[in-house]
């Protein structure tokens, strides 16, 4: 003969597993806010590199680029304005790929309250059909 379950059982392990969902739930949404972030962090990072590699070239290498085109017989002024263009053309890329970076990490842990919405419509079905 099986033995029947107190209602107040029932609510106690209705409680403890809403409980211990719960805390899954707000595990998860860590994970994927500290993911977003280092992913966020990264793009930044390359930000900073660009804008580092975009001044050191530039103060570095571009008078010895210059030098060279106006020794190959363009003037100074021309030499000047295609170095400048091709370090900003590399800058331009970089940038863009880090905009493209931050886009791609989204700051809302949009699994997680994917599964939240799903477990609580969950919860939802199983209250109404009893």
């Amino acid at each position: 003969m099986r033995k029947e379950r107190s209602t107040l059982s029932l609510i106690t392990d209705v409680l403890r597993l809403i409980s211990s969902l719960v805390q899954k739930e707000i595990r998860l949404a860590k994970a994927e806010l500290s993911e977003n972030i280092s992913r966020a962090g990264a793009a930044i990072g390359l930000l900073v590199g660009a804008a580092i590699l975009g001044m050191v070239a530039l103060n570095l290498i571009a008078g010895t680029l210059v030098a060279a085109l106006a020794s190959a017989g363009v003037s100074v002024v021309w030499a000047t304005l295609i170095v400048a263009s091709f370090f900003g053309v590399i800058a331009l890329i970089m940038v863009l790929k880090a905009q493209s970076d931050l886009k791609m990490a989204s700051r809302a842990p949009s699994r997680a309250a994917d599964r939240i919405r799903r477990d609580a419509n969950a919860l939802k079905e199983a209250t109404h059909d009893k």
